[in-house]
């Protein structure tokens, strides 16, 4: 079955972006292009990211995650360990993180290193998930094939029970990754295809800045 989508088509036209505009440090420009993402009312979920890792079949895989830290240092998420991301990471921590937030015709695109949060870091955070989080966290065996939804409910309903009047620490296969960046790209939308984009390269603990044809 073939559909056309040639007239799916927008003009972009909200902004623009130069190497004389921009900050030298790409935290502190991302910092800022969050924040005006998250001013923006028409913006959900400010903080979701594509997470392409190098599957163990050797395949490129994407999903969405939620940011939860940024710092000077890069960029936190928190996963199952166990997990398909999670197995892929260990046997090859070369990631991808990207954002795209519509509403203001902007893209952000990072290319790192992912490695393992502290215990310490993961556990603070774990405590401070709302419990069902918490449970979510303990229920699932992430990835892994299950007969149906039931089986779910189930192992939930019975942890509830478990823990109704019990503190619920942060299981060993659960925590955080930090990927520190090597490049960020930053993509400004433009009229007739001609985007900027602004591509922060790091080199000798400096970071190179260069402008990209669209």
């Amino acid at each position: 079955m073939s559909q056309n989508l040639h007239n799916f088509r927008r003009i972009y036209e909200k902004g623009s972006l130069s190497k004389e505009t921009v900050d030298a440090n790409p935290l502190q420009q991302f910092k800022t292009w969050f924040y005006d993402a998250k001013e923006a009312d028409s913006v959900n979920e400010v903080n979701a990211m594509t997470l392409t890792t190098i599957g163990l079949d050797g395949f490129p895989k994407g999903r969405v995650v939620l940011l939860k830290q940024y710092d000077e240092n890069g960029f936190y998420f928190f996963t199952n360990y166990h997990s398909e991301k999670g197995k892929a990471i260990e046997e090859n921590p070369k990631v991808s993180l990207s954002f795209f937030w519509p509403a203001l015709e902007r893209q952000v695109i990072i290319k790192g290193i992912a490695s393992k949060t502290t215990e310490d870091f993961s556990a603070n955070y774990f405590n401070s998930r709302p419990k069902g989080s918490q449970l979510g966290a303990l229920v699932s065996n992430q990835s892994e094939v299950v007969e149906n939804r039931t089986v779910l409910d189930d192992r939930l309903k019975d942890l509830e029970k478990e823990f109704q009047d019990k503190v619920i620490t942060r299981p060993k296969f659960w925590g955080g990754y930090l990927v520190s960046p090597l490049s960020i790209e930053f993509w400004q939308g433009r009229p007739n295809r001609l985007h900027d984009r602004i591509l922060y390269t790091l080199e000798d603990f400096d970071w190179k800045i260069d402008r990209l044809e669209p």
